[in-house]
């Protein structure tokens, strides 16, 4: 074969291989169809290793198939799966704020943990390596970083209380309240608070879980101590209040 075809050959291989992160190993899921990015979900794979889940995202679990764009192992490896231009099938039916068709507009990174145990450190810094990567490259704002849990808190619980928000807010990712919290004006509604920040209220206890598991680290399904506080920080965040502006007026209260 003529160093000529051969080339021709490669060219066109190259051509034709979807685009992928050069800081993940490719191991192509055709559990996909196209999609634009503005938000990165999280969740974790329930499973017990991260091969077990990339035979899963790769074909199919018992309730159909399923994908996602990346999977970051214990050990810190990074494994993508789909293409970031094309819409994986991770977060199903669910809602963030005005979003219904979460696939659509996410990308869906797996950590390969069971659920009842912390998060490797190999894993974390891998994490944040690729969250840097990918809101850089994609222009997805750093703060919408979000669970799986808070899009669809009546099915989820992803990842689990024991990941550590903190610690990818202190890193630059994701929303968090800033200390120290100031207590909320006179009249203040949580409850129009939660729904501004993006939880869907149509199941309210579902919601405070996911919201607790977040920000507070339990699942209470009740009003907590502090958590006006901690909401009306998130409030004024997301209004890009300066520091010093007064409080915004109080929503009227949901009916």
């Amino acid at each position: 074969m003529s160093a000529v075809l051969c080339a021709a050959l490669a060219l066109a291989g190259c051509a034709s291989a979807p685009p992928h992160n050069a800081l993940a190993q490719w191991r192509g899921s055709p559990n996909h169809n196209e999609r634009r990015a503005q938000l990165i979900v999280l969740h974790h794979t329930q499973m017990d290793s991260a091969e077990q889940a990339l035979r899963t995202l790769q074909t199919a679990n018992s309730q159909g198939r399923v994908s996602a764009h990346y999977l970051v192992g214990e050990d810190g490896r990074i494994y993508q799966l789909v293409a970031e231009d094309r819409r994986a099938w991770h977060a199903g039916a669910g809602r963030w704020g005005e979003i219904g068709d979460l696939n659509s507009v996410s990308i869906g990174i797996e950590l390969d943990n069971d659920g009842s145990e912390p998060f490797a450190e190999a894993q974390m810094q891998s994490l944040l390596r690729l969250l840097d990567d990918l809101t850089r490259r994609l222009g997805i704002d750093r703060q919408a970083i979000l669970a799986h849990g808070d899009l669809a808190p009546s099915r989820k619980s992803d990842p689990s209380v024991l990941f550590p928000w903190k610690r990818l807010a202190d890193a630059g990712f994701g929303l968090w309240p800033r200390e120290p919290l100031a207590p909320p004006p006179p009249g203040f509604d949580p409850w129009a608070a939660l729904r501004l920040v993006g939880y869907d209220l149509r199941d309210p206890g579902a919601a405070l879980a996911s919201f607790h598991r977040r920000f507070r680290g339990n699942e209470a399904r009740e009003w907590q101590a502090g958590d006006a506080e901690v909401l009306f920080d998130l409030q004024r965040q997301l209004l890009a209040l300066p520091e010093g502006a007064p409080p915004p007026l109080p929503a009227p209260p949901l009916r």
